[in-house]
């Protein structure tokens, strides 16, 4: 195709939003790019994961030009998504921001409707119930059973249990999670000791299939108490692990370097000697 016939340059002035879904009609069109044209919803659906997770990131990282940027990236999924509707004839963009518009003013029914609310509380209150309605939900369970598996684990336990919260099923402070992940540690322990097996010792499935499901399953309790307590302290355990992540990406690197330096590398070392430039890095950090 030459260049001439192609509608869109870097040469425009400024784009806006009925120009991106031009851009997106073009590039699944039959003149349009040879990858682009044979996506469906389920060849691109990890992207939108992905690009949700970056733009996180850009927000986190307090820069404006990169938080610009990636929305740009998350838009574009959407764009993409309805685009290939569209050309399927199932439902374009104007039906997303028609749902979204509609869905916006039925849970807001303190302002477009005859509900009452005047502090935020109150809203969130509204909205749940509202929301409830919109979906014929008639139980809390039903809430429960609508959140998506595919979401990360840490995330969906926290909606699960502010879920159940909201039917009154939770626990008054943060002592009683705290508690249960005491709990939680020593059922581990006993099913080591009611199998016989070393405390603290790896399982391979294949060895010990039973004492394995049973650490297991007794492991997902600890993980899902461990986030019921962050959730009551009101920190977001997503955020408090990806900030533990990073801090040991930081530390081992530096633990590393100070090898380098010192002693000609990690690989030399023992796990003592590791861990006293680890203890060091820790209070280089400090500083």
């Amino acid at each position: 195709m030459n260049s001439k016939d192609i509608p869109f340059s870097l040469d425009a002035t400024k784009y806006n939003l009925s120009d991106l879904r031009r851009v997106m009609a073009f590039l699944i069109g039959e003149n349009g790019c040879p990858w682009d044209r044979v996506q469906t919803h389920q060849t691109i659906r990890k992207n939108l994961i992905e690009e949700a997770y970056e733009a996180v990131d850009a927000i986190d990282s307090g820069d404006p030009n990169r938080v610009k940027d990636e929305l740009g990236d998350v838009l574009l999924q959407v764009f993409f998504h309805s685009a290939i509707a569209e050309k399927n004839a199932a439902f374009d963009i104007d039906s997303v921001a028609d749902n979204l518009c509609r869905k916006l003013i039925f849970r807001h029914s303190h302002l477009f409707g005859d509900d009452y609310a005047d502090n935020p509380d109150d809203v969130l209150r509204l909205w749940d119930k509202n929301k409830m309605k919109e979906k014929a939900q008639e139980s809390f369970a039903e809430t429960l059973a609508d959140v998506p598996e595919g979401l990360p684990a840490l995330m969906r336990s926290e909606k699960l249990q502010k879920r159940a919260a909201k039917a009154g099923f939770d626990w008054p402070d943060a002592k009683g999670a705290l508690d249960k992940i005491s709990e939680e540690t020593e059922e581990i322990m006993r099913a080591f000791e009611e199998s016989g097996s070393p405390l603290h010792s790896k399982i391979e499935y294949n060895d010990n299939p039973e004492l394995f499901n049973a650490v297991e399953d007794e492991m997902g309790d600890l993980l899902f108490a461990s986030v019921n307590y962050a959730r009551l302290l009101g920190v977001d355990p997503e955020v408090a692990l990806n900030r533990a992540n990073n801090k040991f990406i930081k530390r081992f690197t530096e633990m590393e370097n100070m090898a380098m330096d010192q002693l000609g590398g990690l690989r030399s070392l023992s796990l003592e000697e590791m861990d006293q430039l680890w203890e060091a890095a820790k209070e280089k950090e400090r500083q």
